[in-house]
C-alpha cells in the first residue's frame, strides 16, 4: 500500500473532485463516487498514510498524480 502522509480530508475531497468524483453524502465519513468506483474518506486531520494511500489506489489513481491534484 503506497503512503501519502498529511493531506487534510477537504483538500483530498477537492482532488477527487477534479478527478471526477461527486459527493454522495456526508456524515462521519464522506462518500464519493464516479458512477462506477464508490470511496470513504474519513473526517480526520490530517488522514492516516496508509488510509489515504489505499483511497488514492481504490480511485484508480497514482500517488504523483493524485499529488498533482491537490
Amino acid at each position: 500500500m503506497p503512503k501519502l502522509s498529511g493531506v487534510n480530508h477537504l483538500a483530498a475531497v477537492r482532488a477527487l473532485q477534479k478527478a471526477g468524483f461527486s459527493i454522495v453524502r456526508q456524515g462521519k465519513h464522506i462518500v464519493m463516487s464516479d458512477g462506477v468506483r464508490i470511496l470513504t474518506i474519513p473526517r480526520h486531520d490530517p488522514v492516516n498514510a496508509y488510509t489515504m494511500g489505499g483511497i488514492v489506489q481504490d480511485a484508480g489513481l497514482t500517488i504523483e498524480a493524485f499529488k498533482k491534484l491537490l
